[in-house]
């Protein structure tokens, strides 16, 4: 009996691929950039599953283009790259990897977060530069971590995890989240509505979806709420603030600085004036790249292809829906 054919759109840690053939006559694209429109159509036409990344548009004409397509599994969290209703339209489940990247993406966030209020990522440059001459008592003055207070915007999994950081710093942690976990009742923060997070906080994390509600969140009238020596860390998706916006606010003063994993639009312009700001540090989403919690994604998303595959329910699936 032929195995079913799966595509896989880049190449993913070795682990999971191998259990990916064991199950399927997989074809993997090796470039180094995402397949294009044209080669993911022509890619799914006789496929049965597909293994995509958050950087691949699998939108209705892609789903359509399928008609033997029985899974579709991705390797992250978010699936906001990924026409839900039309695959629930074709009882497609669609897996996910959720939790695996919690803790991860947590210590990321809060790397930013100290990168950032010690101004790390200049004084590196300002060394390399070979502009260091001697000990100044004004050298790159940072703001101070320990006793902070912190705000997250969005208390899931990863939001409770970087309060849980904060903790050890001593920060007072407000949170604007339309639930109020039990866990941080635990984690002794305070939920407050965003408008009184943003004006108090001194730093302000981002792990919120992407959602019509969440893009823009964080505009023009959200950054003029901040304080002038506000940080702002996102670790959510670059759509949920606005670029020109926050471009506005740093060169203004209206906030001190930026820390951003992800931006809009991925990958950011080479040219994009967010880059010549010395108040602003960028890196291209690598907020979960670890090599254990990438394998553990990769495996998870091979686990719910194969699923998929058999026939069987998913172990992670967006739109459960499907199983009626």
């Amino acid at each position: 009996m032929s195995k079913p054919t799966v595509f896989v759109t880049r190449i993913i840690p070795e682990k999971a691929l191998q259990m990916v053939r064991e199950h399927g006559a997989a074809t993997v694209w090796e470039g180094e950039l995402p397949p294009s429109r044209d080669d993911l159509l022509r890619a799914v036409a006789g496929a049965d599953g597909l293994l995509c990344l958050l950087t691949d548009p699998v939108d209705a004409d892609v789903i359509d283009a399928a008609p033997r397509l029985r899974v579709i599994s991705q390797m992250a969290v978010g699936y906001d790259n990924i026409d839900l209703p039309a695959a629930t339209r074709r009882r497609i489940p669609v897996g996910h990897t959720p939790g695996v990247l919690t803790d991860t993406t947590a210590d990321f966030a809060f790397a930013l977060l100290m990168a950032a209020a010690r101004r790390i990522s200049e004084a590196e440059r300002f060394a390399r530069a070979g502009r260091w001459k001697t000990w100044g008592p004004t050298l790159l003055m940072g703001q101070d971590v320990y006793g902070a207070t912190l705000g997250i915007v969005g208390m899931g999994r990863i939001g409770q995890a970087v309060a849980r950081r904060a903790r050890g710093f001593e920060m007072r942690v407000l949170y604007a989240d339309p639930s109020e976990p039990e866990a941080a009742r635990e984690l002794g923060a305070v939920r407050v509505d965003l408008d009184d997070l943003l004006a108090q906080a001194d730093f302000v994390s981002l792990h919120v979806p992407l959602t019509a509600a969440t893009e823009r969140l964080i505009d023009a009238r959200a950054l003029a709420r901040m304080k002038p020596t506000a940080i702002l860390v996102n670790t959510a998706r670059g759509p949920v603030v606005d670029r020109a916006a926050l471009y506005d606010a740093l060169v203004s003063g209206q906030i001190a600085y930026a820390a951003l994993d992800v931006t809009d639009p991925e990958p950011i312009a080479p040219d994009d004036p967010l880059l010549s700001l010395d108040n602003c540090l960028i890196v291209p989403h690598i907020a979960s790249s670890s090599v254990a919690t990438r394998t553990r994604m990769a495996v998870m998303a091979a686990e719910n292809l194969i699923a998929g595959l058999k026939g069987d329910r998913l172990p992670h699936c967006a739109n459960p829906q499907v199983y009626g």
